[in-house]
């Protein structure tokens, strides 16, 4: 991730800073709740994508900085809905926001990063951006709701799966480069190209978070194996275990999501992994990982580029 970085380090560091700057508020909790998960760190995944997408287009402004600080708060918002809705006690190997400071003022302080961002996009002065945002955020709203009436369904289809994590994380990435485009005043053929750059990279993203559910190390990625699990998810390696497992197991599963129990997490995992399930959901996020990387050899050939497709390769191929 540091020779990554390295290409806008210091559009980067800009990013971080302006993160910080616009925490600042008169209510003390604010400033605490939105402090503490932003201080927890993270990959900053999505405004690098921003960053580097502008990179690739000829160089990063002013106006990328903030549109990648933009999309870091909204990201951060959806993190502290996502988790009280879960019922999530830890993230990136610490107690949630939630867990610290209760429920109520960790809603109130994701509204708090919404309204935000949508203050530092006005800035912007971009009505495409704005608009495209909008209906972004409004998509992810959406998925968290779609989500929640999937969990618990053990007869949730690959297909509903697949609309769930497009519309809860993949959009986002693909808002990001899209804006990135905007921003560096490219055609809309362009903008829809680096759109669905970030729309594939970001479902193979989270097929591959989903494997790691199942697979990961605990310590490295700063959760319990098998949360999704306790949440009543079916993701892709239940949805395919549930296919293609023994009778015994495919019960072992179904049991588990109707129940949201990782009481079997053991005799789960050690399924999951004799069917292939695990192995099923690399080669599909490989299939949008390659979808990805076909999106960029369609631009020019610089750091920026070379950049975002090493951070697609880290995307299909990390441990946490």
């Amino acid at each position: 991730m540091r020779h990554i970085r390295a290409v806008v380090a210091r559009e980067f560091e800009l990013v971080n800073e302006l993160i910080v700057e616009q925490l600042h508020s008169d209510v003390a909790m604010v400033e605490n709740v939105g402090h503490y998960i932003v201080d927890a760190g993270g990959k900053r995944l999505r405004p690098l994508l921003v960053l580097l997408s502008g990179a690739a287009l000829g160089g990063c402004s002013e106006a990328h900085v903030r549109f990648a600080a933009t999309v870091e708060f909204i990201h951060t918002a959806t993190l502290l809905h996502d988790d009280v809705v879960d019922i999530s006690a830890l993230r990136r190997g610490r107690p949630t926001a939630n867990a610290e400071f209760g429920n109520a003022p960790s809603v109130l302080v994701g509204d708090f990063l919404y309204t935000r961002a949508f203050q530092l996009m006005v800035q912007l002065e971009d009505m495409d951006i704005l608009r495209h945002m909008a209906d972004t955020t409004n998509t992810i709203a959406e998925g968290e709701v779609l989500q929640l009436m999937q969990a618990g369904n053990p007869q949730t289809t690959e297909a509903q799966y697949l609309d769930v994590i497009t519309r809860k994380t993949a959009v986002l990435f693909a808002a990001g480069c899209y804006g990135a485009a905007a921003l560096s005043g490219r055609d809309q053929a362009t903008r829809e190209l680096l759109q669905e750059f970030g729309l594939n990279l970001g479902i193979a993203f989270q097929m591959i978070d989903d494997v790691l559910d199942y697979d990961g190390d605990p310590e490295a990625m700063g959760k319990n194996v098998g949360d999704d699990l306790t949440e009543g998810k079916a993701t892709l390696p239940l949805i395919h275990t549930l296919a293609e497992g023994e009778q015994a197991e495919q019960g072992l599963v179904r049991d588990a999501i109707a129940q949201k129990s990782a009481e079997n997490i053991g005799a789960i995992v050690d399924a999951v992994r004799r069917c292939g399930a695990l192995d099923y959901t690399r080669d599909q996020a490989r299939r949008y990982y390659d979808n990805a990387v076909g999106c960029l050899s369609r631009l020019p050939e610089n750091p920026g580029r070379q950049a975002l497709a090493d951070l697609a390769d880290l995307a299909l191929n990390r441990d946490r």
